[in-house]
């Protein structure tokens, strides 16, 4: 018994663990891919090489026979410490100081810091769509989860959440909507339903326009960490993965890499009473080995990311920037549901996007649909559409048509 106990806890505490790793729910897995696991991903190419550096031995220079066992050691330490240069065996060394500087490797110490300062950039945006949407008025990210977790409760429970989830997104729609009135108000009002040019908490495209900001820094991100590594390699990285599919096709290896030289010069002086003595050895960088190998499954990992995200950037603005999109897909759901029969309805369907839900309401729905399911959306729309029916604006409407079909 108490071993089948233990294996159940060690069960549920793999679920919590994978629950805790999966994040929250208000984006959507585009999302997840960048701010989660690219970062693991950079956080744990950080580990590798911290650990190749300060564990093993990350550089072995090839020292003079009369150096004794301290001198190999500190030739090491200044070796590593300061930078190296590569030039090939069939090559001359240089004699100019000026040109063995042009030939320096500069970012070997460095790597541990560049992935960590990359995981960062990749969690950046997230962090900036959290702090935006506290100030949103809604709890985005508990809405959808509460709407996620439906799936797996009684069909009770199931109801009773999604009542819950239903009042608590009209309280928010009436708490964002604008009660002032004027000319110029309406204006922006108007302006507001086409474009996110003009956004605001009032006027219902406050979290589209900074999801779609977001979105944006995330393609951005991803695009741009190629040239930061071009930077800091101080080689032409943008079009690594591009050689080294060549070499795959053409079946060979790339053994002597210029980005990643495992084989180096370094040129050290040591006084010696009034003398200064200059020498110049060889060096090998087995970190290098892992170098090659993490920055070729960067290359290509950040070109895969920069793909996703840019396509699922397109998708969100054909879908939620244009008016047209928005009010089909609730009318998609409304005829799900039945409800899309009489002319009034067909109006106040309209209504029901522009007015009521506004641009903010329909995302909300969208991400509901992207992290649970469109039947459960469904059930939402059509709970929001009877609710909606029942105010007092939708009840006037009703009367008028009703008084005009009369006479």
């Amino acid at each position: 018994l108490s071993l089948s106990l233990f294996r159940l806890d060690s069960v549920l505490g793999s679920f919590a663990t994978y629950a805790r790793l999966k994040g929250r729910y208000d984006d959507d897995w585009i999302d997840r891919l960048n701010h989660l696991y690219t970062t693991i991903i950079f956080i744990i190419f950080t580990i590798v090489v911290s650990t190749k550096q300060y564990v093993g031995e990350p550089i072995h220079c090839w020292c003079p026979a009369e150096f004794m066992e301290s001198m190999v050691d500190y030739t090491n330490n200044v070796c590593w410490i300061q930078n190296t240069y590569y030039v090939h065996v069939d090559d001359d060394i240089p004699k100019s100081q000026l040109a063995r500087e042009d030939r320096q490797i500069k970012y070997y110490q460095w790597v541990p810091m560049i992935l960590l300062f990359q995981a960062l950039l990749f969690k950046v945006p997230c962090i900036l769509w959290r702090i935006l949407t506290a100030s949103a008025g809604v709890n985005l990210d508990k809405i959808v989860t509460l709407a996620a977790e439906t799936q797996y409760i009684s069909p009770e429970d199931r109801e009773k959440t999604i009542r819950h989830i239903v009042r608590y997104m009209d309280r928010w729609l009436e708490n964002a909507r604008e009660y002032r009135s004027g000319c110029f108000i309406r204006l922006r009002q108007t302006i507001s339903k086409y474009c996110c040019i003009v956004c605001g908490k009032r006027y219902g495209n406050y979290l589209v326009t900074i999801y779609m900001i977001i979105k944006l820094l995330y393609m951005t991100n991803a695009i741009g960490q190629l040239f930061i590594l071009n930077e800091f390699l101080g080689t032409n990285y943008n079009a690594y993965g591009l050689e080294v599919m060549q070499h795959l096709a053409e079946g060979t290896e790339m053994v002597d890499s210029v980005r990643f030289p495992r084989v180096t010069l370094c040129d050290f002086k040591i006084r010696k009473l009034a003398t200064v003595q200059q020498y110049t050895v060889q060096c090998v960088l087995p970190i290098n080995l892992f170098n090659e190998k993490i920055f070729i499954f960067i290359w290509f990992w950040l070109v895969f990311v920069a793909v996703l995200s840019s396509a699922n950037f397109l998708v969100w603005c054909y879908t939620m920037i244009f008016r047209q999109h928005r009010v089909r897909y609730l009318k998609k759901f409304l005829r799900i549901n039945d409800c899309y029969k009489t002319e009034l309805d067909k109006k106040m369907a309209v209504k029901f996007a522009e007015q009521y839900l506004r641009q903010d309401g329909i995302f909300v729905l969208r991400l509901v649909g992207k992290n649970a399911n469109d039947v459960l959306v469904s059930e939402i729309i059509l709970q929001l559409w009877t609710h909606y029916r029942g105010k007092p604006l939708f009840k006037h409407a009703n009367q008028m048509s009703d008084d005009n079909s009369n006479v």
